[in-house]
């Protein structure tokens, strides 16, 4: 099994931080790297020919092995929203249809669509949470659903940010392909833990950021294309989203006719000095602990504070519909009030959502800490 990495991180022996689903903790090679970008901006004059290509090709290449995509099929984004906002703006949702989405999913793949039903005639499909936790079987009922309006489009997260609910998204990708309709996920909680094959599963949009799970930096995300929609118009218009505009070049706007890549898709101002490493860094650490690996690690620190928490009454998800590396606490009477306070005031870090309280460890987590969350738990929830 893959041991612990707290010692890539600077994270001291009495911290017990289990949320990664919020934000992570940057590993000590990547805040180097960071403070020498901050200090190569401070004399660019020192920066080598090439060097801002190199950078943000290495990221995009670094995010494209992560789930299985080609450089090419890549683009440079600020967040998930800029995205979902794209997509938006490439696909062609038909008067009359309707676009799924999940009840309470992050706001990114559902509010852009709500933006847009009015002027483009076509209804928001929200998915209500089951009561189960079985969110596959829900979707999968919403697009199946008997004298429904067409279905064009799911935007929906692979993993439910607020009961860490796992979908099934080969099995939602078959039955909207039935229908003839798109699928946007936004795999802000999956990309890096649980193994995503764009190529196999095919999405037409699929988004992360690196700021959580991928041990990255804010401002930094990545919006996989896939080629049928590679043809769109951008969010912004920017040179090098065409073919050949070039400052240094004789003729400025010498080919303004769009790249034939995802590239086409890159945000403005992409040569972040500073960031862009942090976010390789990051996320070359996931793809060389391996999915495998890291789903194991987790698996059994999620399963041992389940074991831990599991004769407390409370509520947790069935195994087999949670994702392996979030652990989500029902609390049937309610919520301790100032839960989240009360384990942090004993170092111990863990986020409450919409009632309940999310646990979320990464690599950087043992044993100790379950064990130190469990007793922290005990003494200020009960």
């Amino acid at each position: 099994m893959l041991p612990s990495q707290r010692a890539l991180f600077d994270m001291p022996r009495d911290v017990c931080f289990l949320n990664a689903a919020a934000w992570s903790p940057l590993p000590l090679a990547s805040q180097e790297a960071g403070r020498a970008a901050v200090a190569r901006k401070g004399q660019p004059w020192k920066l080598p020919d090439g060097f801002q290509a190199a950078q943000y090709e290495r990221a995009r290449k670094a995010a494209a092995t992560l789930i299985g995509a080609d450089p090419d099929d890549v683009a440079l984004i600020p967040s998930v929203g800029y995205g979902v906002s794209t997509a938006g703006k490439v696909l062609s949702i038909p008067r009359g249809s309707r676009v799924i989405v999940l009840e309470n999913d992050h706001t990114s793949p559902v509010l852009e669509w709500i933006g847009r039903a009015e002027t483009g005639g076509f209804s928001v499909d929200t998915v209500k949470q089951p009561g189960d936790g079985d969110w596959t079987s829900a979707v999968l009922e919403a697009i199946e659903r008997q004298g429904a309006a067409p279905v064009a489009l799911a935007s929906i997260s692979s993993v439910h940010w607020s009961d860490g609910g796992a979908l099934d998204l080969v099995r939602i990708r078959d039955a909207l392909k039935k229908h003839g309709a798109a699928l946007l996920v936004d795999a802000t909680h999956d990309a890096g833990v649980r193994r995503i094959d764009v190529k196999t599963l095919d999405p037409d949009f699929l988004i992360f950021p690196t700021y959580k799970w991928v041990l990255g930096p804010y401002g930094r995300a990545f919006l996989y294309v896939a080629r049928r929609h590679q043809d769109g118009v951008p969010l912004e218009q920017t040179a090098a989203a065409r073919k050949a505009v070039n400052a240094e070049d004789t003729i400025y706007f010498r080919d303004t006719s769009y790249r034939d890549d995802a590239r086409r898709y890159d945000m403005g101002e992409r040569d972040h000095f500073i960031s862009m490493e942090m976010a390789a860094i990051g996320m070359e650490m996931m793809a060389g602990w391996g999915n495998e690996a890291i789903v194991e690690r987790l698996s059994m620190l999620t399963g041992r504070l389940a074991d831990g928490l599991g004769n407390l009454g409370v509520g947790l998800l069935d195994p087999r519909l949670r994702a392996p590396h979030i652990l989500c606490v029902g609390f049937p009477r309610g919520m301790p009030q100032d839960l989240a306070k009360k384990l942090a005031a004993e170092n111990v870090h863990a986020a409450p959502r919409l009632g309940r309280l999310r646990i979320s460890p990464h690599v950087y987590n043992d044993e100790q800490d379950v064990d130190r969350f469990v007793d922290v738990f005990r003494k200020v929830a009960l």
